[in-house]
């Protein structure tokens, strides 16, 4: 059985693509007292060594910028160019859950696998999506192009927790969606966890607040606990859309300032 020392250390990055403006009371189940600007970014994890490279989640582009009144800052093919990427050579990626920030440019990565869970495509595809409190944050084209990759042998299901790489593992954590997972990373600094959506803000696992678009508000909730059991800690996992990520890792290069973060690397503040 591999020990953490035989483990390989990843690199971890963030790359922010989008924004939109917001305010406290839309991201918070029940609302908030205090009506002020809460924006959201959005963002591509990375995680790569000198033999594996992993993209987690694929983004949107400015179709659907305009579409859902958000601010495109780079195409997500053109911010992993960024620090060295090209989709063509992707090979593997993580999809967190099929909602359209996340699975949005899939057909731009045309050699790689996805990464599923069942419960996921069994959300998108089922029963509720017939009602549109759950069914609009999905793009019915993502959905039926990620339904084509299944018979081209391109999905990769997970049925809960699975190790897809030494030191790269997903989990189910539900909530969000019916299917929605998290990624565990072995890093130099610990095990990192990429929550995306089971935690859309610091806030939310901190405080046990929960974003308002929610599939089973008891699974977001209890999620909270496994974000941090499965992190080194606390400052370990990694939130899906909260503008602080970018003010507390390092950037990539001073170049990226703002772009790309190095959340393999110790919090820069806290």
């Amino acid at each position: 059985m591999m020990n953490h020392s035989d483990l390989p250390c990843y690199e971890v990055v963030a790359l922010k693509y989008a924004t939109r403006e917001g305010r406290r009371p839309d991201h918070f189940v029940g609302g908030d007292p205090h009506d002020v600007p809460m924006p959201m970014d959005y963002y591509l994890w990375v995680i790569r060594d000198g033999q594996r490279l992993v993209l987690v989640d694929t983004g949107f582009n400015q179709d659907m910028a305009d579409k859902r009144h958000r601010t495109l800052l780079r195409r997500p093919a053109d911010a992993l160019k960024l620090i060295g990427i090209d989709t063509k050579d992707v090979a593997e990626i993580v999809i967190t859950h099929l909602h359209n920030d996340h699975v949005g440019t899939f057909d731009e990565f045309p050699i790689a696998k996805f990464h599923l869970q069942d419960d996921e495509m069994a959300f998108a595809t089922g029963r509720l999506m017939c009602c549109e409190r759950f069914n609009r944050a999905f793009e019915v084209d993502h959905v039926a192009g990620m339904i084509r990759l299944v018979y081209k042998d391109r999905v990769i299901f997970h049925q809960g927790d699975a190790t897809i790489a030494p030191g790269i593992s997903v989990h189910k954590i539900g909530g969000h969606t019916a299917g929605m997972q998290v990624v565990r990373v072995h890093t130099a600094r610990g095990w990192v966890v990429l929550a995306s959506d089971a935690s859309h803000y610091y806030e939310h696992f901190e405080q046990k607040r929960c974003f308002h678009l929610v599939h089973h508000l008891g699974q977001a909730i209890e999620g909270y606990e496994r974000l941090v059991a499965l992190a080194q800690s606390p400052r370990h996992v990694v939130p899906g859309h909260d503008p602080l990520v970018v003010h507390r890792y390092p950037a990539v290069s001073e170049a990226l300032a703002g772009i790309a973060m190095r959340l393999d690397l110790e919090p820069i503040e806290y």
